[in-house]
């Protein structure tokens, strides 16, 4: 079972290092494959979110790939957001939030889709400076309440959000989002322990596949800078697909089990 933690781990960082997205898409559905708990599968998705990221990031910033000053913002709110994700799994079934995942995934693929990328910084110049800050931080408090609660790193959820108000394209976005996961994750995971969804069991299996991300999130950021601006695009929206189609099937299974 070691092994297949590790090639999860390293999978899911590879969609950490090309897409920022946190690792819980890929995650959260195979540990439910598993026979792990939604809380269970969230709570393992969030510790391999703190070494991708963080290594990540690094190497991001090594490369000068983003704006420490979007990353500081996006993450500020991260962790205001992440701060509440402890509190929304005690409040909501695992159903609940399964189906609250579902309709996230929906809602982003459909704006994602809606508007077509522009350049990073095209629009930057027609809003105020003060409004370019407020959409950082509030689209970082928004994407940290949700992804963490629901394990999926946030690259989808703040996606379609950077895009529409500020201009950014995809591949920027990823990389911003993958320097947010490191401020939500590490709030998030406090959050999460305190409130007793990560154990000591849970913890051995997220160190197992987190510190195999950290392979995985090297080869993701080598092939982010390959790639072209619409083949990203093109494999984000099979993400998208992946996500809706896979959490389609665990509700109908649960509404199965239910009756």
């Amino acid at each position: 079972m070691e092994i297949l933690y590790v090639v999860v781990g390293v999978i899911s960082g590879i969609t950490s290092g090309l897409f920022g997205l946190g690792g819980g898409t890929i995650i959260v559905p195979i540990m439910l494959s598993l026979g792990f708990g939604v809380q269970q599968a969230i709570g393992i998705s969030v510790l391999q979110m703190i070494f991708a990221s963080v290594v990540g990031s690094i190497i991001n910033y090594k490369k000068k790939l983003f704006s420490l000053k979007d990353g500081a913002l996006l993450g500020l709110g991260g962790v205001i957001g992440a701060s509440f994700s402890g509190m929304v799994l005690k409040v909501l079934s695992e159903t609940q939030l399964t189906f609250l995942f579902l309709c996230l995934m929906c809602f982003s693929f459909y704006k994602f889709l809606k508007k077509k990328p522009v350049e990073m910084g095209q629009n930057q110049e027609a809003i105020s400076q003060l409004r370019y800050i407020s959409i950082l931080i509030l689209a970082g408090a928004i994407t940290g309440i949700f992804a963490v609660s629901l394990g999926v790193g946030g690259g989808l959820i703040m996606m379609p959000i950077l895009m529409y108000f500020l201009g950014f394209n995809t591949k920027y976005i990823s990389v911003l989002s993958l320097f947010f996961i490191v401020c939500s994750s590490i709030s998030g995971a406090f959050s999460l322990w305190r409130n007793q969804v990560i154990d000591s069991d849970i913890l051995s299996i997220g160190l197992i596949v987190g510190i195999s991300a950290i392979v995985g999130v090297s080869i993701g950021i080598y092939l982010i800078q390959k790639i072209t601006a619409h083949l990203h695009k093109s494999i984000l929206s099979c993400i998208y697909i992946f996500a809706i189609c896979v959490t389609i099937y665990h509700l109908f299974e649960a509404y199965l089990t239910s009756k």
